[in-house]
């Protein structure tokens, strides 16, 4: 059994085992345990050695043993590791999955055609064919239960059914990577980093036209209702993207900004909302009401309007 994989492959195995063991039982952090501690190196060395050593003193053992032997034994014993040497199991695997006859027993086998001295030999399928015969008629037969009788789905359904779950899993993604975002899956932002990260792109790219307070100079006032194309974090991130109106409004900011720069951006300066600038710009555009904003609340601001009207009168 010894003689079943040379020393060539058994040594390195050996050594690797061992190399792999010591990774896993020391923690040694980012690096490998043998570059962050050197008695590591060293014991690996050893044991490289040692299995070298214990390989010789194998061999030698053999070349003195082989010496004592007589000529019959001798040619038997290497006769054994050379067959050792030559995987012969995989040699016998293969001759039952071919299943043919030896040569000196095609005898039995031989037919009665004779054509020109060319004689034909009645080989039975081999093993290997035979099998894979069987497995494809097991397989059919499992295929036409599961997807003619009892109705299983078809490719194109499953296609359909996987693009869809792709596309949620896409989408949840999105949620959860900012620099996916677009205007339909962008959320208020309201971390301090990110509010800080906001207002540095607003103190490098908007304070010219808006003034650092939002309050507006050639841009609109942004700290009012009033909104040209739209309030709200969607809205406002859609007209950073791609732009104000043509011609005359801001330029789309998509190729110089990041979505989620842009996403940062619109949230800092929403946060100029109800604040009063030192030199607020006249109101521009129309008043934008949130139609997702929570129905309770419109009802509230609706009741408390109702009373102020009555204690008016």
């Amino acid at each position: 059994m010894r003689h079943l994989i040379p020393s060539y492959i058994r040594v390195p195995v050996i050594f690797f085992i061992i190399f792999g063991i010591v990774e896993y039982m020391i923690d040694s952090g980012e690096k490998p345990a043998f570059i962050e501690y050197p008695a590591v190196s060293l014991f690996l060395f050893l044991v490289l050695l040692i299995l070298i050593a214990i390989e010789a003193i194998i061999g030698a053992l053999e070349n003195v043993m082989l010496h004592k032997m007589d000529k019959e034994a001798k040619a038997r014993f290497l006769e054994e590791k050379n067959n050792a040497f030559e995987f012969k199991w995989i040699k016998n695997t293969y001759k039952k999955l071919v299943g043919g006859k030896p040569i000196e027993d095609e005898g039995e086998i031989i037919l009665d055609h004779n054509y020109d001295g060319i004689k034909e030999l009645d080989n039975s399928l081999p093993p290997w064919w035979i099998y894979s015969f069987y497995i494809s008629i097991v397989f059919a037969a499992v295929y036409l239960v599961r997807y003619h009788i009892f109705e299983g789905p078809t490719q194109l359904q499953e296609f359909e059914t996987e693009m869809a779950e792709a596309k949620l899993a896409i989408e949840e993604y999105k949620k959860t990577a900012k620099n996916l975002v677009d205007a339909n899956t962008v959320t208020l932002l309201t971390d301090d980093a990110d509010l800080s990260a906001g207002k540095a792109i607003w103190d490098t790219n908007c304070v010219a036209c808006h003034l650092a307070d939002g309050g507006g100079s050639i841009g609109p006032n942004l700290t009012d209702e009033y909104w040209i194309l739209g309030g709200g974090i969607k809205n406002v991130f859609q007209t950073i993207a791609e732009g104000g109106r043509d011609g005359k409004g801001m330029i789309a900011w998509k190729q110089q900004l990041k979505p989620l720069e842009m996403a940062q951006v619109a949230s800092y300066l929403l946060t100029f909302q109800d604040t009063t600038p030192a030199n607020p710009k006249a109101p521009e555009g129309d008043i934008w009401v949130d139609e997702s904003a929570p129905v309770e609340e419109a009802t509230t601001t609706s009741d408390t309007t109702t009373e102020i009207v009555e204690d008016n009168n």
